[in-house]
């Protein structure tokens, strides 16, 4: 796949597999070329959630077999594996400093959500650490940052493209505003239905135009966000599973998380796609030649 699916310096090393089955798909139909596509797909996908399925295994498997009586807590054990792999991904070439540079500041803007969301009480992490900020472990902002870090590398991965896409000035400041209301809403009337309202007007025109393979697919851009929302409320499930974090409401047990809680993973996208289009754009912006380029408006 490396020759085909190529996208900027993010190959996946699987050219060879790719022409085998490209070769095979040809022989036996349509149906054989679609499954060939969709396997692309996964393939791709895969890589573009290597950062945050490694946070998922950790916290499944420290959870399992990680010892109790450790001289290393397991939250402290999570942030420097954490950072560990984030290092790996820059050294391979996975992620570029650009990317990195926006996945730190989503680091950031995570843990300080993190510090002013659990002093208010609105979950709590159960287990001591050393590597916290109050009663924050600083392996959260990495589940932050772990989709930052999806969403730029499948954007170079799937070559996106916009159609009629909002003007990034006015996506910058819907995320200003759903940030701001992360916090407000503890003291004034909660805006979450006119930020809703607002993305349904900002990105519902939107298509995002994807590269499998040769051809470019399109989605509406605002169902795509919602999937990839729906996703990171189902690996929220897991976090709180492994106790990695509990809700109040799971005190006395766990259960899955209120299917509510995907509207709040839509807004927090919205912040997270938001500052990785903006690195998108300088590049673009930066790498244009003349010729028409629809990557960014």
């Amino acid at each position: 796949m490396a020759a085909i699916c190529e996208v900027s310096k993010a190959p996946i090393p699987l050219g060879a597999w790719d022409q085998g089955l490209a070769r095979w798909a040809a022989g036996h139909g349509a149906w054989a070329v679609v499954l060939h596509e969709l396997l692309c797909f996964g393939a791709k996908q895969a890589f573009a959630c290597l950062f945050g399925g490694c946070m998922l295994v950790l916290l499944l498997s420290s959870w399992m077999v990680y010892p109790s009586d450790a001289w290393l807590s397991r939250y402290d054990f999570l942030t420097i594996a954490a950072l560990a792999i984030q290092l790996a991904l820059l050294a391979s070439g996975l992620e570029t400093r650009e990317e990195a540079s926006v996945i730190v500041l989503f680091h950031i803007a995570g843990t300080v959500m993190e510090v002013f969301k659990t002093s208010a009480g609105s979950w709590v992490y159960p287990e001591t650490s050393v590597l916290r900020v109050g009663g924050v472990p600083l392996f959260s902002g990495f589940m932050y940052a772990s989709i930052g870090s999806y969403i730029a590398r499948a954007w170079r991965l799937f070559d996106f493209r916009f159609v009629r896409h909002p003007p990034l000035a006015a996506t910058m400041w819907l995320a200003v505003a759903i940030y701001a209301n992360f916090f407000t809403h503890h003291y004034l009337p909660d805006m979450r239905l006119l930020l809703f309202a607002a993305v349904a007007w900002l990105f519902g025109p939107a298509w995002i135009e994807f590269r499998i393979r040769h051809r470019h697919r399109r989605m509406p851009l605002l169902l795509g966000l919602v999937l990839v929302a729906t996703f990171i409320w189902l690996a929220e499930n897991i976090g709180t599973f492994t106790a990695a974090w509990r809700y109040p409401a799971q005190r006395d047990g766990w259960h899955m998380v209120p299917l509510q809680k995907l509207g709040a993973w839509l807004l927090l996208m919205i912040i997270s796609y938001v500052m990785v289009s903006a690195v998108a754009w300088r590049r673009s912006a930066t790498e244009m030649t003349g010729a028409p380029n629809r990557s960014m408006p």
